[in-house]
């Protein structure tokens, strides 16, 4: 029997290697060879608290898998339009496929969502339903995207990453011809928004950071953004007036952590009538808010929750197009052995400046 080794969350910062075996699968099932799992902040939090779902679990982790299918019944083949050996991404929530958020292929915000990989336990015949693992078994109900084999590994594995630049900067946030885009935060899915506000036909783009990102803003600048702003020495909404003659931003993206600071900032950044699209999360961090600067000048504030289907085909498709060199944001591999370290380094090391990590078996 063909056995996987995978990295088990059994703590706070504390992951074993373990091994299990590979189940059978049924006439509905799969499983898929993981080739990689991207990190991102989600990583962190879980890995470090030891929780998911804001629970104390035992699981193993890895919510952006991405790798080749190894075996597959006739159903699940027929079903998802793909075979043994191609490429695929799969999308984190296992969902209903009945509610109106799956009939809209919002699949994030399913109703009644039998759980998520890498994150919340479904019921299936294994423990391997996580991506840090040689292999994963795929449910029935799961949710698949082909990936061209051509791509490389370590930028196949953005895939979502970039779907969050394509629904955040393009889908919520309105990016278009001619637009003025301001993208706090220059991380992976910042950059990421940045380059789809690009292909998107955006005529200003602004990414802000602190000194510490520099490396980010550089790629940021090196893959389509305009002009960097440090947050931590800049004022924001003033160099954005600056930048803009006056006129602000037509879309405003906060994509950074914990701080409030930055949601000011978009609301003041922003022209009036424009977009601000909310992602970052503060962790129940509360924020003073005037909520007369909205209305007065008329803004659209909107809060975005993940990816959805379209978004990841669309982001899939700018990653095969090969337009952008994207391989300059991967800065970090790590095995399933070195899980914490790579989550460290995502979350900052002196002298290791990454942007894009992923956990390759």
């Amino acid at each position: 029997m063909t056995t996987s080794r995978a990295a088990l969350l059994t703590g706070p910062n504390t992951v074993e290697l373990v091994e299990y075996p590979v189940p059978d699968i049924g006439e509905d099932e799969a499983i898929l060879r993981i080739e990689a799992a991207a990190l991102c902040g989600s990583d962190v939090a879980q890995v470090r608290s030891g929780r998911s779902a804001g629970k104390p679990t035992r699981l193993v982790p890895g919510h952006e898998p991405m790798g080749v299918i190894d075996r597959i019944g006739a159903g699940a083949a027929e079903r998802w339009g793909v075979r043994e050996g191609d490429r695929v991404a799969v999308e984190v929530v296992v969902p209903c496929h009945a509610c109106p958020a799956c009939a809209a292929r919002n699949h994030v915000s399913c109703e009644r969502s039998l759980g998520a990989y890498g994150y919340r336990p479904f019921e299936s015949p294994t423990p391997l339903i996580g991506g840090f693992a040689d292999y994963m078994y795929l449910h029935p109900q799961s949710v698949v995207h082909r990936i061209d084999r051509e791509v490389p590994v370590s930028v196949a594995a953005m895939y979502n990453s970039f779907a969050a630049g394509v629904r955040w900067g393009v889908h919520l946030g309105g990016a278009r011809e001619g637009s003025t885009v301001l993208i706090l935060g220059a991380g992976q899915r910042g950059i990421a928004a940045a380059i789809a506000a690009r292909q998107a036909g955006a005529e200003q783009i602004i990414v802000t950071g602190l000194a510490r990102d520099r490396h980010k803003l550089d790629a940021a600048l090196a893959l389509g953004a305009d002009t960097a702003v440090y947050a931590d020495s800049e004022d924001v909404p003033e160099r954005v007036r600056e930048l803009t003659d006056g006129r602000l931003a037509d879309v405003v993206l906060d994509l950074t952590p914990d701080a409030a600071q930055p949601v000011q900032d978009a609301l003041d950044a922003a022209r009036p009538g424009g977009r601000v699209v909310l992602a970052g999360l503060k962790h129940g961090r509360g924020i003073e808010l005037v909520t007369d600067r909205i209305i007065q000048k008329g803004l659209t504030v909107v809060g975005a929750r993940g990816v959805e289907s379209t978004s990841i085909d669309e982001a899939i498709t700018l990653i095969e197009s090969g337009r952008f060199p994207l391989e300059e944001l991967h800065t970090h591999s790590f095995g399933l052995d070195d899980v914490v370290r790579g989550i460290d380094v995502l979350a900052g090391v002196p002298d290791e400046p990454a942007i894009h990590v992923s956990v390759e078996p």
